[in-house]
């Protein structure tokens, strides 16, 4: 843990957020975290689906084969996306979760 930092300390990430606000603010809104344990980084989640995490990708222009795809949770349900890129000296770093739906058997109806 990174004692002793004051706030001034996260002006990276801040500064960045206020960027990304000024820059990006007609995007879907994440759920944003900042932390003491990495003060140069701006983490955004999305948690209802991929639409949103497809956006904010495509507008800071990370390519689509720097995204790290993955899956957690029982029985792996959980679907989950990262990517990261450099924006105004922080480290974004964007994370969206989605759930994976089971394909209907072929043949079966709905």
């Amino acid at each position: 843990m990174n004692e002793g930092l004051t706030l001034d300390d996260l002006s990276m990430p801040l500064r960045a957020l206020r960027l990304l606000a000024a820059d990006f603010g007609h995007l879907p809104a994440p759920m944003l975290d900042v932390s003491t344990i990495f003060p140069d980084r701006l983490r955004l989640s999305f948690h209802y689906g991929l639409a949103d995490f497809e956006a904010w990708r495509e507008a800071l222009g990370i390519a689509p084969d720097a995204v790290e795809h993955g899956t957690q949770g029982p029985d792996d349900g959980t679907r989950v996306l990262k990517a990261s890129a450099e924006y105004a000296g922080a480290v974004l770093e964007l994370v969206a979760y989605a759930d994976i739906t089971d394909p209907a058997p072929t043949g079966a109806s709905a």
